[in-house]
């Protein structure tokens, strides 16, 4: 792990900024990286799906790959360590076995509750329309994005989620089946070559309602 890991949560937390700018002498090797993934990961999702693909674009032709899909944002591009493209996997249902029975294996599921609810959520997700299925996993994509954010923040990078960028173009460019990849967002990382703007939050009793 980075020697500049951040242990205390309310500092991961408040400490969050937007970085739009990296010190491009940063890396993040490819082992830590996984690190983050993996943490990020731990994320909830629906029935534990996982829908959740990412690619990772940190070497110079990926970059140049990505450069005119997002020209908005190419301080984050040509700076950062790596951007991250987050997609989901819209046939995430095919690993609805592999799932539950590492489940079983790891003692963390009785085998009778996996043989009820395999059957049962494969029902569930065929019922299902395109839209219905999309809606449900970008509620998952976006768990899994911020606590990809506030895992780097724990690793001492910092990061910025785009949404603007060319999403009819991302999976082709990078070798993906835009039929089965639906992209979500890309979120840039690495060391913050300046502080960042603080951002005005709504306060509790605008945006909460009590009963």
């Amino acid at each position: 792990m980075n020697k500049t890991a951040i242990n205390d949560f309310n500092e991961i937390v408040t400490g969050r900024r937007s970085i739009r700018n990296y010190n491009p002498d940063v890396k993040i090797s490819r082992e830590e990286m996984a690190e983050i993934l993996e943490e990020a990961a731990l994320a909830p999702s629906s029935v534990n799906l996982q829908p959740w693909r990412f690619v990772v674009i940190d070497s110079k032709e990926g970059k140049e790959t990505l450069a005119p899909l997002a020209k908005f944002n190419q301080r984050q591009v040509q700076t950062s360590a790596a951007v991250i493209a987050v997609f989901v996997d819209m046939k995430s249902e095919e690993y609805i076995e592999t799932i539950y029975n590492t489940a079983v294996e790891k003692g963390y599921m009785p085998a009778e509750v996996r043989d009820q609810q395999v059957p049962a959520i494969k029902g569930l997700v065929e019922g299902m329309s395109f839209e219905q299925k999309k809606e449900m996993n970008l509620i998952d994509a976006g768990l899994v994005s911020m606590q990809l954010m506030l895992a780097a923040r724990a690793h001492g990078y910092d990061t910025n989620p785009i949404g603007g960028y060319e999403k009819d173009r991302i999976a082709k460019a990078f070798n993906l089946d835009k039929e089965r990849y639906y992209p979500v967002m890309l979120i840039s990382i690495g060391k913050a070559a300046d502080q960042g703007y603080k951002s005005v939050r709504l306060p509790v009793d605008t945006i909460t309602e009590w009963k």
